[in-house]
């Protein structure tokens, strides 16, 4: 278990160097197996205790801040999905999928360390900005996922790569029973077709399953002298699970074609 998210621990490994780029992407096609077992894993005894204590804290937070939070989810994924101002850079052409994973690794340290110090400039300030912290790492995350895919050669102002961009955020925030059934999604993503507006999208378990899986992380950031430094941890750490979601959605599209 993740002690800074309640969930599965990310385990990497470090990306070999002077590989031929078959040789690279047999590596790479391994680490993707291996990271595809743990999105599948069933849900274990621990899984199910922290949504226990989710379900306890959801009935003790009051609704108006629940559908406040909720609120936020839904302004910033609609702004996915039909913003221009999210898109930060051209796809990267002509690269080896090793070129694509260390400019990746690099973007993800860079993205790291702003929310760890966001997170603890936050946690510091009490509860107030520690609720201000909440759409600010969502912006960071969004931002995130955008540049990964430019890294991999994906066009993010197309609707499907937005929807692809959502299953990677889904799959990397949500509980164990949910995302095996965001991962078949995002299997053979290029060989399917895909909506073209948001009339199928489910916004309701999207939400549930985010705030659920960070609440109990956020929910300690809010507590007195304490806050700033989990607050940077649990920031640290979120941005690491996504990242590693994220490189390994986008080798498991690369190594499909």
């Amino acid at each position: 278990m993740d002690s800074a998210t309640g969930d599965l621990l990310i385990v990497r490994s470090t990306p070999p160097t002077g590989l031929t780029d078959e040789a690279y992407e047999t590596w790479a096609r391994a680490e993707a197996d291996h990271w595809r077992s743990r999105v599948l894993k069933p849900p274990g005894p621990l899984d199910r205790a922290a949504r226990n204590v989710q379900g306890r804290i959801n009935r003790i937070i009051p609704e108006q801040a629940h559908a406040a939070i909720t609120a936020v989810i839904e302004r910033m994924t609609r702004t996915i999905l039909t913003g221009a101002d999210m898109i930060t850079a051209a796809p990267v052409i002509g690269e080896s999928l090793a070129q694509r994973d260390q400019r990746a690794l690099a973007t993800l340290d860079a993205y790291r360390k702003t929310a760890a110090v966001e997170g603890g400039v936050a946690g510091a300030g009490g509860f107030l900005l520690a609720l201000a912290d909440f759409p600010a790492l969502l912006v960071i995350k969004i931002k995130l996922l955008f540049d990964l895919s430019a890294i991999y050669g994906h066009p993010s102002d197309r609707f499907e790569e937005r929807l692809y961009i959502l299953g990677l955020f889904q799959l990397a925030f949500s509980g164990a029973e949910h995302r095996a059934t965001v991962f078949h999604g995002l299997e053979d993503w290029d060989g399917r077709e895909h909506p073209a507006d948001f009339e199928h999208f489910d916004w309701r378990t999207f939400q549930r399953e985010y705030r659920d899986y960070i609440d109990l992380a956020k929910l300690a950031q809010m507590i007195p002298v304490v806050g700033a430094p989990i607050g940077a941890f649990v920031n640290w750490r979120l941005l690491e699970r996504l990242g590693d979601t994220a490189i390994n959605g986008y080798r498991m599209r690369w190594l499909a074609r």
